[in-house]
Order: structure tokens, then sequence, then C-alpha cells
């Protein structure tokens, strides 16, 4: 085992590179090809971008390293961008060696734009293929195929990507880890779907990796496992390893499977400090025909339960995630899942709308239900048998804003004063009304947010003003901003112009 971060070489043969949504996102499978390269590690750097990034920028930084061989993750979140890049420095230099992989381009024959422009792609696993594909093309052999299958490796021979988080990404960027890999479950709407099982790395081993990484400084750790809680003795051991390295600084995100908490675990998770634990909850639908439809198998009482057992008695925050779009999905179908979910009183719930995910079994499902996808990147659905094109833009438009409004948890206090009794109904028929005023789910400050807050509910949600005031000041002293909420306020009255006239309101 390394003892120090690897080094990169300066002037390499083979690049690994990838557009990342952000930059504290590090791209996790870059590190496993480089990791894997073996002899050839001494000819390899990475080189990671954003998706902000102006491409013809990046061809340079690229066409500088004079590297021959230059591999792209492709993802969803990147393939627009991605597909530019790869034109231009295909057309600047045509001589490099393109290699494409992820889950993006895995899928023959559906295949996005940016294929045509590449010379390889690797479907499937690349730790093992990619190395091979470059020491056949280093050594001037060409494969005889353009698209290779990638050959999945047992966990054990894999060399893990630890090294390859340099000291920067250690300070300033999210860590990604895995304890485990693959999924046993098969809903329909997801790739893991195609997994036989999950698999689990050694126990010690990975730990050991862990221990290594937190001594030189990592504090953010963020399992990317499907399942992290399947095998629960293993859950318990790297929650509890944590636990005895636990600082002001160290915090854990695990996803879990919201029906599967037993006892053992739960004793683990009180242990917890506040702001070091952190769960994500695919909870999708708790609509029993949709999850049939989907092969979802979850119990949905179990879950409610759980869910509701962590955010009254532990002190982690639970993000737990919703689908809308899903095939035999309806508006009011997923309005009472929300409303399900919004009584568990998790600190976010993530409102997402359905994407086509290439090579996903739901996709069989398209012509029964009418499952109508924008063709442009990331392929939302647009309208199904059972949705209409207007209802998933009132979603679409509901999830902004309640990302703004109520997962920032920003207004704790007034929010309660619209949504009483039904959640989804008021704050759709809030998001309604914001957007008719606001035109734009986009650049709203904070002192704005505050102020349309008090107007909407003022005006058109007849909220007592005595009432409001007193929510909405309780809210605004804890957002740190200065000045005096009422000031504002008043400034808000004495502006005719800041609400335009009331128009019909959608409000059933």
């Amino acid at each position: 085992m390394n003892t120090a971060l690897k080094t990169q070489t300066a002037t390499p043969d083979i690049l690994l590179s990838t557009l990342n949504s952000k930059y504290i996102h590090a791209a996790f499978g870059l590190r496993y090809l480089m990791a894997n390269l073996g002899e050839l590690q001494s000819q390899a750097q990475l080189l990671e971008f954003t998706i902000h990034d102006r491409p013809i920028d990046m061809v340079e930084k690229i066409i500088e390293t004079g590297a021959k061989i230059v591999g792209f993750s492709v993802y969803i979140w990147n393939v627009t961008e991605t597909n530019e890049v790869v034109q231009l420095l295909k057309t600047a230099q045509p001589d490099i060696t393109v290699v494409l992989g992820g889950p993006e381009v895995s899928h023959v024959p559906d295949q996005p734009m940016v294929v045509s422009w590449a010379d390889y792609v690797i479907k499937g696993p690349g730790e093992r293929s990619f190395q091979k594909l470059c020491e056949q093309l280093l050594n001037k052999q060409k494969p005889a195929q353009s698209v290779i299958q990638g050959e999945s490796v047992p966990l054990e021979q894999l060399i893990m990507p630890y090294d390859w988080y340099s000291e920067e990404d250690l300070k300033n960027r999210i860590i990604y880890v895995e304890a485990s890999r693959g999924c046993p479950f098969k809903c329909q709407f997801c790739l893991s779907a195609l997994d036989i099982t999950a698999k689990a790395f050694t126990l010690d081993r990975f730990l050991a990796e862990m221990d290594r990484l937190y001594q030189q400084g990592a504090r953010n750790f963020k399992f990317i496992d499907r399942t992290f809680n399947l095998k629960i003795t293993d859950a318990v051991a790297i929650m509890e390893f944590f636990l005895e390295r636990m600082d002001d600084d160290l915090t854990v995100h695990f996803e879990v499977i919201p029906d599967r908490l037993p006892d053992k675990l739960k004793d683990v998770i009180l242990k917890f400090p506040p702001h070091s634990l952190q769960f994500e909850v695919g909870v999708q639908t708790f609509d029993p025909k949709v999850q049939k439809l989907i092969q979802r198998r979850q119990d949905n009482d179990r879950s409610k339960d759980n869910i509701r057992w962590i955010c009254e008695h532990s002190r982690a925050h639970m993000h737990a995630d919703l689908i809308f779009g899903l095939p035999g999905d309806t508006l009011a179908g997923f309005g009472d899942s929300f409303n399900q979910l919004y009584a568990l009183n998790p600190q976010e719930i993530q409102v997402g709308i359905l994407k086509r995910l290439r090579g996903a079994p739901i996709n069989a499902l398209t012509q029964e239900y009418n499952m109508v996808y924008s063709p442009l990147p990331p392929y939302t659905v647009l309208r199904t048998r059972d949705i209409s094109f207007e209802e998933l833009q009132r979603v679409g438009r509901f999830a902004r804003y309640w990302d703004i409004f109520a997962n920032s948890g920003r207004f704790k206090n007034t929010l309660p004063l619209l949504l009483k009794d039904n959640a989804f109904k008021h704050f759709m028929a809030f998001s309604d009304t914001l957007f008719q005023v606001e035109q734009s789910t986009w650049k709203i400050s904070q002192r704005r947010q505050f102020t349309l807050m008090y107007t909407l509910l003022r005006d058109y949600f007849a909220v007592p003003d005595k009432d409001l005031l007193a929510a909405l000041q309780l809210d605004f002293d804890l957002t740190g901003e200065k000045g005096r909420l009422d000031v504002l306020l008043q400034q808000t009255k004495q502006d005719k112009n800041f609400v335009p006239n009331k128009r019909q309101q959608q409000h059933g």
C-alpha cells in the first residue's frame, strides 16, 4: 500500500479526462482507470474540467499535453459539452485517438452523437479494457472493432483508486468512495437494474484505504453505493469506523434502502453528532401500482416508519427523493406520494422529473405508456399517457421553487402557514402564482425571496398579516441578512409595480 498520493507525468501519452458538473466533484471513474493502468501509469495523466469551461479552452489544454490517446467519461449531464469538445479536438488535431466510456455511450445502438467523432468506445466496465486498448494502440496494434465490450473484473483484482485523490482534492472536493458495487433490485428506471447483484469489497482492505484518506486530511466522504445498508454487519462496521474518528469537520453521506433499518444499525446512527451524518433515501413513489409496474420492491409502511424514526430520533440530515413522470403515474398520485413523504418531515425532498437513461429497462414501456422524452440531454420526459406536458412543466417549476423555499431551510417558520393540511396542493398553487409573477425559476435573490413570500402569502393566500410578519421575522433573523425586515417589506408596499395585477389563479 502506498503511503503518499500518486504523482502524474508531465508529458503523457495517455490523458484521462471528463467534464464534471461542478469543481467540487472529483471524477471517481477516471481515478479507477488510472489506478488500474499498470505499467502505463507512468505515461498517463488526469485532466478534469467542468461543463462550465469553454470547449475551445479545454481543447487547447488537451492538445498542450501532447497526449496521443485521450479518454473521456461520458454521462447524461455532460454529453452535450463533451460532444463539442470531442468535435473540436478531432477537427483541430485529427491524429489524436479519442476513446469514450461511461453509461451514456455504453448501449449500442442507442448512442449519442459524440460517438460518431470518437475512434473507440468501451461499453460497461473499463478498468481492464481501457488498459488493454492503450497497450494495443501504443504498440501500433489497431483493434478489429471500434466498439469494445468492457471486461468485468472481480473486485479483489481491482486496484483501488484512492491514491489518485490529490492534496487539493482532499482539501476542496467531495471524496467519493464505494464499499460495494451493484444492486440486487430491478427498478426499471435505473441502470442498476442491469446488475446481477451487489458485491462488497473486502471490509478490512476498504477500511484501511479509508483510514489512509482520513490521515491525509479527507473529511467529506460520499459513498456511492446504491444499497449501503444491504449488508448490515458491514454497514455497522463502516459507521463505527467513522465514529471512532469523529471530529468537528467530518461528514459522511450514505444512500440507504428505506425499508431496511434494524435495531443494530439504529443504535449506531444515534451516536453520530449533529451535522456529521447525511442519508439519501430513494423513495421515488409510494404508489403500489406504479411500484409494481416498475418492479420496485419497497415496503411502504416500514419505509415510512424508518424515515420518521431517523427524522425524529437521530441527528442525521435526511434527503429523500421522489420521481414524477413514471409509467402509470398521475399528477394526483404523485401529489399523494409527496404529501405522505412530507408528513415524515425530512429536511429535504428532492423532486425529480423522470429522465430516459440509455439502456434502462423502463424503455420497454415507452410505447404502451406513450412516454415522450426530450431529444436533448438530460432526456426529460415531456408527456405520458397519463400526464400532460403542462402538468410536467408545472411540477418542474414546483421542484425548483421547493428547492429555493423549502429545501434551503430558509422558511421553516413561514412555510407551515402556506402548506397547512395539504402540502402538495398549496405549494403547487404558490408555485403557479409565483411563476405568474416572476416568469422565471432562477436568480431570485434571498432578499427578494422574503418580499415575494410576504406579498404572495398576504395577497393571494390570505395569511393574516400579524402571523405572517412574526414567522418571516424569525426566518429573516436566522439568515444573517443585514438590515431590517420591516424596512424591506415597507419598500415593497410602496412599490406599486412589485407584483403585477392578480390574474386568474390555479389553486384547484
